[in-house]
């Protein structure tokens, strides 16, 4: 595993970095490895915003709620998006720097406030060209569609990425290799994809001129909407001038109802993740012939033959205005346990993140094992799926094992033993409760 700097920002630079308002002087550098972890950084302001948009919310009437289940499906999402990095660096940087290494026409000057700003035009452009493929090419929107599977929209839907989409974003932004140096790319690329988490709100409603030239809390809700008008619009990253443009652009005018057109109704990881690739294959093995089948690859979710390159917009579901989020019932006790073991899981995240450097490879499989399996165990609790108390009783006892052997260590040391006495607790709960429906299950079936 390949040891690198770790440079940390100041509070100011941390709270600018979300709006890409650092400057040229203090985000230049040498080299790859001078450049901060920008994401990786930005985790306690990500939290410190969506706190202070739960407390907006609750003290406006009509303002966004946010559902608990919601709520840890979108971050589970972005947790999962970002565990590859822990073993293989970015493919975007490594494809980049490879590109830089062997084809490179021109070499621009790293300290050069001009090809800063050149880097942020162009990864800004890039991601709105793959942004805009993602959703036009049916295989790449099998990775994308995580992003939009949420049926809210809140700070909370940002962090909602797909583990699969980093495999194939890297290819738009190749042409810049040709002359701006890695370190300023691996600056950009980061502050892109900090820029569209503040975007994703409700309580911002309008943004005057700036409406103008940067992508907004309002374009980008015509983005996650499933209306007719908002399909395929608004694409932009920072600048909606790319829309504008290239014809993608469209303001929001009726009420945005997000979500899917078809709506998935699960909060487990993996469907979320997954879903969408088995109805893929599915689609390409059933089309007939090799250009039907290749057309399903490559054409619009929405195509089937005899039907335009991105579907026909009449195809769409029509939206009754009564549509409602999938929200099933689950008990108060239930909720409360799943948010206190999900808070001591970005715990145990957050330190690995952080910590992967010095830590063994051994740690670092046992604790992405531990993180997946959380996951999991706590996407089946919230979807109330039979053989949950199984999976999260094997869980629990894997968190004891963890603590014991000093794999995890909490936040607050003073809090270790009663953090260890819940998880027991816990165990023997969740023991019962396998007991329990096994038992029942036997009874039915004698």
């Amino acid at each position: 595993m390949e040891r690198v700097e770790v440079t940390s920002v100041t509070h100011s630079q941390g709270v600018r970095m979300l709006f890409s308002l650092m400057t040229p002087n203090e985000s230049s550098f040498a080299t790859v490895r001078e450049v901060p972890t920008y994401v990786n950084q930005a985790t306690p302001y990500f939290i410190g915003l969506i706190l202070l948009e739960i407390v907006l919310g609750w003290l406006k009437a009509d303002g966004p709620h946010i559902k608990i289940n919601d709520f840890i499906t979108s971050l589970s999402a972005g947790m999962m998006s970002r565990l590859p990095q822990l073993v293989i660096r970015s493919l975007e940087l490594s494809a980049y720097i490879y590109v830089w290494n062997n084809f490179r026409l021109l070499e621009l000057p790293w300290d050069s406030a001009w090809t800063w700003w050149l880097a942020f035009l162009g990864v800004d452009m890039g991601y709105y060209w793959f942004h805009r493929f993602a959703h036009e090419l049916n295989f790449l929107w099998a990775a994308h569609q995580v992003h939009h599977s949420s049926e809210y929209y809140n700070l909370s839907t940002a962090l909602r990425q797909s583990v699969t989409q980093q495999f194939s974003s890297w290819v738009f932004y190749l042409p810049l290799a040709l002359m701006v140096p890695p370190s300023v790319f691996a600056v950009h690329v980061q502050f892109n994809l900090l820029y569209q988490f503040w975007i994703h709100t409700e309580l911002v409603k309008n943004l005057g001129p700036l409406e103008w030239i940067l992508n907004t809390p309002s374009h980008h809700r015509v983005h996650h909407g499933r209306n007719p008008y908002c399909i395929d619009k608004n694409y932009a990253g920072i600048l909606i001038i790319w829309d504008r443009m290239f014809g993608t652009f469209t303001p929001e005018s009726d009420k945005v109802v997000y979500g899917l057109t078809h709506p998935i109704s699960t909060f487990e990881i993996w469907t979320v993740e997954f879903l969408y690739y088995p109805y893929l294959w599915q689609r390409f093995w059933e089309a007939e012939g090799i250009s039907n089948k290749l057309s399903i690859i490559f054409k619009g979710p929405g195509w089937t033959p005899g039907k335009p390159r991105l579907g026909d917009i009449a195809d769409i579901p029509q939206l009754t205005g009564e549509e409602k989020p999938h929200d099933p019932a689950w008990s108060p006790a239930m909720q409360a346990y799943v948010l206190i073991q999900f808070m001591l899981l970005i715990d145990v995240y957050n330190n690995l993140l952080m910590d992967q450097m010095i830590l063994s490879e051994l740690s670092v499989l046992l604790l992405t094992a531990y993180v997946l399996l959380s996951l999991t165990s706590l996407g089946f609790l919230i979807d109330q799926r039979a053989n949950a108390a199984e999976l999260e009783m094997l869980r629990c006892v894997l968190i004891v094992a963890l603590q014991r052997f000093g794999y995890i260590k909490p936040l607050v040391p003073l809090l270790a033993f009663l953090i260890e006495v819940f998880v027991l607790i816990s165990a023997v709960y969740w023991s019962l409760q396998f007991v329990n429906q096994r038992t029942n299950g036997m009874k039915k079936q004698n």
